[in-house]
């Protein structure tokens, strides 16, 4: 008796299947990670069952020169005391220790070089709101990005996510390399979370116990170079 065939998967849902295993990164400048942050992504670890998600603090963000941003080791220092309760969530430092802007293509070679974690077979899936996957076409070798991981595009709050057909516009031949995770659209932003800061005001439920202290201990955010910024 011949055996039943099963049909294909949708190329949307294969690679979300594909996923399963992989390790997500999570990249930006952190100044300060925020529960956001955070929530975003538990939520994509936990729906795309990835082993966990790697926060990638940028060293020379390219989109902020010209622009205060604080010293790496504080940032790197907020990140650690952030994730330090979950077992899921690893930090690595390729970018801070790397010298020159830091783009994703490049950092995406590194890792797939030296991993910072063990068992990288199932590859590496960056995690990008709506905003910053609009953004893409814009990165340094977008395609390369495509081509070295999968991206998960979460919600923004004020921003709709791409269609495929954006996606075909934009990146013809690569529109299974993304997939879109559902998830709640919180509206934390770091700039306001500064200024909140400088202006001596709480920012308690914002960002974790820890990350608030650090802030506080180390006056990160004074006023006369952050409330303009």
């Amino acid at each position: 008796m011949s055996q039943p065939t099963t049909a294909p998967l949708p190329a949307a849902l294969q690679v979300e299947v594909d996923a399963i295993g992989a390790w997500g990164i999570l990249g930006g400048t952190f100044d300060p990670p925020h529960y956001a942050h955070l929530a975003i992504a538990e939520h994509v670890r936990d729906v795309l069952a990835l082993q966990g998600v790697i926060f990638i603090p940028a060293g020379a963000p390219p989109h902020k020169q010209g622009r205060p941003i604080s010293p790496a080791e504080d940032r790197v220092a907020m990140v650690e005391s952030a994730i330090a309760d979950n077992a899921g969530f690893r930090i690595c430092r390729v970018e801070v220790d790397r010298p020159g802007l830091s783009f994703m293509a490049d950092t995406l070679l590194q890792l797939q070089r030296d991993p910072p974690v063990p068992d990288v077979s199932r590859g590496y899936v960056l995690i990008l709101s709506a905003e910053a996957m609009l953004g893409l076409p814009g990165w340094r070798e977008p395609q390369r990005v495509l081509e070295r991981c999968r991206i998960a595009v979460v919600p923004r709050l004020g921003y709709r996510a791409p269609a495929r057909a954006w996606l075909s516009e934009h990146f013809p031949g690569q529109e299974s390399r993304v997939m879109f995770v559902d998830g709640p659209e919180l509206g934390h932003s770091a700039s306001a979370i500064r200024r909140l800061a400088s202006e001596g005001r709480s920012i308690r439920y914002l960002v974790p116990p820890a990350v608030e202290s650090y802030i506080l201990d180390h006056e990160l955010y004074p006023a006369t170079l952050w409330q303009k910024n």
